[in-house]
């Protein structure tokens, strides 16, 4: 069943349960694989974006505000580098995360309406991070070398936007934020043609904004009425349960831009567009950069997994085939 067809007081009690474990129970990041390594570049984009030549994983939906608050309890009871923003409290535009206490005793709870949709007001700084404490095995301690500013990234206490911008991920990650590329193919690739799909939600043309989703090809962005699922301005990430993209992610249109770790001049990337954006933003065609500090109600991410060394070899066999998402599988 998804998430985002639960009824009202079944969606209650998931988010109570979840929230009362987000303190101290590890996290789960699900994913799908995209495989098909060495894939062709998207000829719409100049033959400049989509190829990939490895398999990996990537999120199903983008980071929760219920994940964000237990990374936030395992290691911001001092918060050294600023990962929580006060906006993230905003219950109607934010994250519905608030903080409670002071300095080296700070506690983390997340409303139970935001559990399950995307957190925002996190900078790329931030979303680095996260992917360093997933990398590291979701310790709990202060902000250092063995929680979040060493793994994936060496962030060594980054704070400024240069200082982010000359990050780069390491050889040996085993989580990281989306590549541009790895972001691009999980969104816009069908292997069943080789081609590429203009919106995330395999399809080519403009999707519309319905959240019964009957039919499919439906996203979160901005029109009438608006917000889409008033108070609040996100959706319950996979709520437009058939408008996945071929690999089976969701929300890759919408909802809120991801960043993603192409440098575009001074700047970090953005892609898939927002609640506050309109269905243009969602195209293929479209991609954003802005500098590495900023926390915006718009901004969101999701994260990347390499295979373990097992997966690998299957793959190299052909050994996983079922898990190529088509439309309509694993319904």
């Amino acid at each position: 069943m998804r998430l985002g067809r639960l009824g009202g007081m079944a969606a209650m009690l998931l988010a109570v349960l979840v929230l009362a474990s987000v303190a101290s129970a590890a996290i789960n990041i699900e994913t799908v694989l995209v495989d098909n390594p060495g894939n062709p570049k998207d000829p719409a984009t100049g033959s400049v974006f989509g190829q990939v030549n490895y398999a990996y994983y990537i999120g199903k939906y983008e980071v929760t505000a219920g994940q964000y608050t237990a990374f936030l309890n395992a290691v911001a009871k001092t918060d050294t580098y600023g990962l929580y923003n006060t906006n993230m409290s905003n219950t109607t535009q934010g994250s519905g995360i608030s903080r409670s206490g002071s300095p080296g005793s700070y506690t983390y709870s997340v409303h139970p309406a935001f559990v399950n949709r995307p957190v925002n007001y996190v900078s790329f700084g931030d979303a680095m991070r996260f992917a360093n404490w997933l990398h590291n095995g979701q310790p709990t301690g202060p902000q250092n070398a063995s929680t979040t500013e060493d793994g994936a990234y060496f962030v060594n206490g980054a704070t400024s936007d240069a200082a982010l911008q000359a990050v780069t991920r390491k050889a040996g990650w085993t989580w990281a934020v989306t590549s541009e590329n790895e972001w691009y193919k999980a969104a816009y690739y069908n292997p069943a043609t080789s081609s590429y799909y203009l919106y995330p939600t395999s399809s080519n043309t403009v999707p519309g904004r319905s959240l019964a989703d009957l039919s499919g090809n439906n996203a979160n962005y901005y029109g009438s009425p608006y917000p889409i699922q008033s108070p609040y301005y996100t959706t319950i990430v996979g709520e437009f349960q058939n408008s996945d993209s071929p690999y089976g992610t969701f929300d890759q249109g919408g909802n809120v831009l991801e960043w993603n770790e192409a440098v575009i001049g001074s700047s970090r990337g953005l892609r898939g567009g927002s609640f506050d954006f309109d269905s243009t933003s969602l195209r293929s065609l479209n991609r954003y950069g802005i500098n590495a500090r900023l926390e915006d109600k718009n901004i969101g991410f999701r994260v990347v997994q390499v295979p373990e060394p097992a997966s690998l070899t299957l793959l190299a066999l052909g050994g996983v085939a079922m898990f190529v998402r088509r439309r309509g599988a694993l319904r």
